[in-house]
């Protein structure tokens, strides 16, 4: 049996999520089979009595026969073709996979394939803190990349989204629905309701003052998905992603609040029902609704699903919220009635240690025992992944993926799968290598086994020291209490600093060995590799000598010791800018604008707060008029302290000053 250009889909469907799924599999065969190979095996689309989700293939009379009884059967199945027969992988767009063409795809005269019950019933992806594919478009089109990341979902057997966060949530909710999946929502935006101060922005936002438009907001949003397949999730948090007592001084307890909470998920799973009797619905255990729930002040209605979450770093139990990181379990416990399932990050944004644009930095034996943790505590109602822009994240989303299909998954034997299949079996032992030696380099910021430092430890973390030193260049900020108990300034700083420096020694050295391994590598996995881990190690090497170099340079202004502060500043500020550079560096063919909004760890935010220091560090060490500085550095040194005229030419800008130090750093080095 044989594929060819030639190779139709019978019947053809006329609309739906069959029918985007169905034009994909011609693509991929436009893609894989050159014109003029013949004749090619029909696939025949057959409705039969099947369990949900589930299909059977088939080579039979020269066609291959897709049986299924619903839509995502034969989704799944016309992507199994593709898979097994065109060797499309799931994530294909992502990672630039080489299709070649051929006359024909063969496949065996008996070929046959059938699916087996995915280990947890409602699995998918939160396209949460999505700012790179919110900023990029695809050929022109803003959908474009989230048509590619609901068909990647679709390929790894998920079946649920939710599509993005708030308006974007809205946005692309009906596009998903057409692809297949299931709609569920953000834990900030119950039943995926408009935001109160969205809809009312003059009004405060309480339930007590305001019951009928809540419950308004509320209804539209179920009318508005109502006929869309959803799981439903109930709850109640403030506007924004935070506690509703936050902006609602009534509830000062824990039992008074759990009481509003448990009175309005049992009303929104009311209205919910009153539209669409059955409906699944679901409700996050996250933050504050996990201490109250353990404390028995949060009453559920039994049919719901309680949905647990990791701390964003991996690990099931409670997340730190600023300084406060109780680290309550977040499994179900043993004997729990009713359903469970999770939330867990792959991709976490919290303006401290967590990880964005790098992969997660646990490896993923860490990841194992903690989702098949869960899966013994009977959490396998429910898996939403938050997997932020799709592209950084590839691998964790692929292995987790086996998780939610199979239960389990050996770590090893994936990574080595997926490295040859992504980046070609002659790179794989390479990339395997390169990929644990990006594990092993991750910095511990604190005493327990999750507490890996993302990219935006050395962005963040830096940007709240020199502020804090811009405000008091002594007191201790409460910012860095989450990181380091020192009880001053100087205390923090050092704490990070010794940090920063280990990270960029590990950087440095992961750096060089994924160089020194993409130059052994054959094309096109070498692009592949330069544009994943090769890049993620340069982002974190440079990341952490800006955040060194701003350590040296607070340390140095609290010496007074201006000058030289001024010059780590900018190279701080180089460094931070370079980081941003190497990312804007990688972006070619489809990927071009793929970076620019790069605004969450935000490389270059980094750079401007460097910038504000160094303004700050010259006014002090050169001010108020500004020309010491100028004429060391500018002049000759045999006119430099010739002052008849203190200033013969126009005030250099703190960059063009910073430039000429560079080339005279053993003169910076006096100070």
């Amino acid at each position: 049996m044989k594929l060819t250009a030639a190779t139709r889909i019978l019947p053809m469907p006329e609309r739906g999520p069959v029918l985007r799924a169905a034009r994909a599999l011609l693509r991929d065969i436009a893609a894989t089979c050159l014109p003029g190979g013949g004749p090619g095996a029909d696939i025949l689309l057959e409705r039969a009595p099947m369990e949900p989700e589930q299909y059977r293939l088939a080579a039979r009379g020269g066609a291959l026969a897709l049986q299924a009884g619903d839509d995502l059967g034969f989704i799944y199945g016309l992507y199994r073709v593709s898979r097994d027969i065109l060797g499309v992988t799931p994530f294909w767009f992502w990672n630039d996979q080489p299709l070649t063409r051929l006359p024909a795809r063969e496949a065996p005269d008996d070929y046959a394939a059938r699916s087996a019950p995915c280990r947890v019933r409602y699995r998918g992806w939160f396209i949460n803190d999505e700012v790179l594919l919110s900023g990029w478009k695809l050929g022109g089109r803003a959908e474009g990349p989230w048509e590619m990341a609901f068909e990647a979902l679709l390929r790894l057997g998920g079946n649920m989204v939710i599509p993005g966060t708030d308006e974007n949530a809205r946005r692309y909710r009906a596009l998903a629905a057409d692809f297949g999946l299931y709609i569920t929502h953000h834990h900030a935006e119950p039943l995926g309701a408009r935001m109160f101060s969205r809809a009312y922005p003059d009004l405060t936002p309480s339930y007590d003052a305001h019951p009928a438009r809540f419950e308004g907001l509320w209804r539209e949003a179920v009318e508005a998905q109502r006929g869309t397949p959803t799981v439903w999730n109930a709850g109640f948090r403030g506007q924004g992603d935070a506690p509703f007592w936050e902006h609602d001084a009534r509830y000062e307890t824990p039992e008074a609040r759990g009481a509003l909470l448990s009175r309005l998920i049992a009303r929104q799973v009311e209205l919910v029902r009153e539209s669409c009797p059955g409906a699944p619905c679901c409700t996050n255990l996250y933050g504050e609704a996990m201490a109250l729930y353990r404390e028995g002040f949060l009453t559920l209605p039994p049919d719901v699903i309680r949905i647990y979450a990791d701390n964003g770093y991996g690990k099931m139990v409670s997340r730190r919220q600023g300084n406060d990181n109780p680290r309550v379990s977040a499994l179900a416990q043993p004997g729990e009635r009713g359903k469970s399932g999770l939330y867990y990050h792959v991709s976490f944004y919290d303006l401290q240690a967590g990880n964005h644009m790098t992969p997660a930095p646990a490896p993923p034996e860490f990841v194992r025992a903690e989702l098949t943790g869960a899966l013994a505590r009977g959490m396998d109602a429910y898996w939403i992944v938050n997997c932020s822009n799709v592209k950084p994240h590839a691998f964790m989303l692929d292995y987790i993926a086996a998780l939610w299909r199979d239960g389990d998954a050996d770590p090893e034997a994936h990574l080595r799968a997926y490295a040859a299949s992504a980046y070609g079996e002659e790179n794989a032992q390479a990339v395997c290598a390169c990929m644990r030696a990006y594990w092993d380099a991750a910095v511990l910021y604190g005493a327990h086994e999750d507490d890996r430092a993302g990219d935006q430890f050395a962005h963040h973390g830096a940007r709240m020291l020199v502020t804090a030193y811009l405000r008091d260049a002594r007191a201790a900020t409460r910012d860095m209490r989450w990181a380091t108990d020192a009880p001053d300034l100087a205390g923090q700083i050092a704490w990070y600093e010794g940090r920063c420096e280990e990270g960029s020694e590990k950087t440095a050295a992961l750096l060089a060995r994924c160089e020194a391994a993409a130059l052994s590598m054959a094309e096109p996995g070498r692009t592949l590799f330069g544009d994943t881990l090769q890049l993620h190690a340069k982002f974190l090497s440079l990341g952490y000598e800006g955040a060194r170099l701003a350590c040296e340079s607070l340390r140095l202004a609290q010496a007074e010791d201006w000058l030289r502060a001024f010059y780590a500043a900018g190279r701080s500020r180089q460094a931070y800018l370079a980081a941003y550079g190497a990312l804007r560096e990688r972006e070619h063919g489809h990927w071009r604008g793929f970076y620019a909004n790069e605004c969450l760890t935000d490389a270059r935010q980094s750079a401007y707060v460097m910038g504000v220091l160094m303004g700050v560090l010259r006014s002090r060490g050169d001010g108020p008029h500004y020309y010491g500085w100028q004429r060391r550095f500018a002049m000759a040194p045999q006119d430099a302290n010739i002052l008849l005229i203190l200033r013969p030419q126009n005030h250099l800008s703190d960059d063009d000053l910073f430039e000429l130090m560079l080339a005279r750093e053993d003169e910076v080095s006096k100070g």
